[in-house]
């Protein structure tokens, strides 16, 4: 039978869950963020559980308990980035975009630039150091199949006879790869100067001709070039 106190006790229950929860993700967030800093600052091996740890004000213990020590840490950086790219706002984009294929194609490559622009730093190194590091090119991997899973979801969702004649969702996933990449923006952005702006203009244009038949690229006025870029249109 349940008392008085004990019906107190039990609607506590839910609370105290989610208070711990956010103290969890509160506390992955601060080493997250801890393993961001020390990785740009001094590199992989000169990151260490302790360092970080003490960074974020938190226990090696805890850093242990949350990411199982420095291997973890590896993809803490990769958790790092998504939070530069901003998950929650493309969340809440794809969302609103729900039914509407160009809508959420926009989101999805929102997504990519703000992850390249804000986070290049970290998946530059990653990407040059993982081929000598079973640590980073795991994350790397983890890095990349997390956004192949994300868009399979997307995509796989869109109403029937979306895509243009002769591409599939397969097709579709290869072409957006190829197309948003951390390569592509570094040529654009820090080679011939775009901004990222024009960037993701073009990238929706492109992907919206390459997926659905429609769109053409027209590429908007852009003065605010990069010092290292050269304006190559003669």
């Amino acid at each position: 039978m349940q008392t008085p106190d004990n019906a107190g006790q039990a609607d506590a229950r839910p609370y105290r869950s989610a208070l711990r929860a956010q103290q969890a993700e509160l506390t992955r967030s601060l080493i997250t963020r801890a393993a961001h800093e020390s990785f740009l600052k001094n590199g992989w091996s000169g990151t260490s559980v302790r360092a970080v740890a003490a960074s974020a004000g938190v226990s090696e213990a805890t850093v242990y308990g949350t990411f199982g020590g420095k291997a973890g840490l590896a993809i803490a950086l990769v958790d790092s980035v998504d939070l530069e790219a901003d998950t929650e706002r493309a969340g809440a984009e794809l969302a609103a975009a729900a039914g509407d294929p160009r809508g959420q194609l926009a989101a999805v490559v929102g997504f990519d630039r703000r992850l390249f622009e804000n986070g290049g730093a970290v998946i530059r190194i990653i990407a040059a150091a993982r081929y000598d590091n079973a640590d980073l090119d795991a994350a790397y991997r983890e890095g990349r199949q997390r956004g192949d899973t994300v868009r399979r979801e997307v995509f796989s969702n869109w109403p029937a006879g979306t895509w243009r004649d002769g591409v599939d969702l397969e097709q579709a996933l290869d072409i957006f790869a190829a197309t948003c990449s951390m390569a592509t923006f570094d040529a654009l952005h820090l080679e011939r100067g775009w901004s990222p702006d024009r960037i993701e203009t073009w990238w929706n244009q492109v992907l919206a001709e390459q997926f659905f038949g429609v769109g053409s690229f027209e590429a908007p006025e852009d003065r605010s070039r990069s010092p290292r870029g050269r304006d190559h249109r003669r």
